[in-house]
């Protein structure tokens, strides 16, 4: 199924065809951003992420940025790095899956109060089939907030994501989460001079559920 429309298949083709499972297969206990941007993912979750909720944090590894003075009911992880995942100390529960081979998240409907995506979007050759089950395992209204910056894997970003600039990449994910069903749709920038700049994106379930 095509993405979006306007886009033809190969923009979301990579440069390395390799399964991301063999890229992924040994941990990198690295941040991807600078402290600056951290703290620009950290105050947009204390935004919009609600404390006591259940959070799916998509995409994630052995970090997961979210404030450390709040208290959520349950942090569930995805990845693509068990040792990763495992020394997370934010998540209660986690599962490694290739979201490019299939994206059907293996949880409940209606069952999360928030979900985040960090500095991986670019990596996502099915952006819109996992927005949609992002959106499925959400409760009405519940936020999606993906966040990324200028820096990627560049043999496995998609052809499409190394095109654009950061402003051109918001509007994306943007559409992604348009063609997905999100709604209030709206962009964050962080752009300090001489620093790691940070771009998010923040959607949000219906506040009704479709029969």
């Amino acid at each position: 199924m095509a993405q979006l429309p306007s886009l033809p298949d190969h923009a979301f083709d990579k440069l390395d065809p390799t399964p991301d499972a063999q890229f992924y297969d040994f941990p990198r206990f690295v941040t991807h951003i600078d402290d600056g941007a951290i703290a620009a993912v950290t105050s947009i979750y204390r935004s919009f992420v609600p404390s006591g909720g259940a959070i799916l944090d998509l995409m994630s590894s052995w970090v997961s940025h979210l404030p450390d003075d709040v208290t959520y009911a349950e942090v569930v992880g995805h990845g693509m790095n068990a040792d990763e995942l495992a020394a997370n100390a934010r998540l209660a529960r986690w599962f490694v899956q290739d979201l490019n081979a299939d994206p059907a998240l293996p949880l409940s409907s209606g069952t999360f109060d928030a979900a985040t995506l960090c500095v991986s979007v670019q990596y996502l050759q099915r952006p819109v089939d996992v927005f949609r089950e992002v959106l499925r395992v959400l409760k009405p209204a519940a936020p999606f907030v993906v966040s990324f910056s200028n820096r990627c894997f560049p043999t496995k970003a998609v052809r499409i994501w190394q095109s654009l600039d950061g402003p051109q990449q918001q509007r994306l994910v943007a559409a992604y989460m348009d063609a997905a069903g999100f709604t209030g749709i709206d962009g964050y920038a962080h752009t300090p001079a001489g620093a790691d700049p940070l771009w998010a994106v923040v959607g949000h379930a219906p506040q009704t559920v479709e029969p």
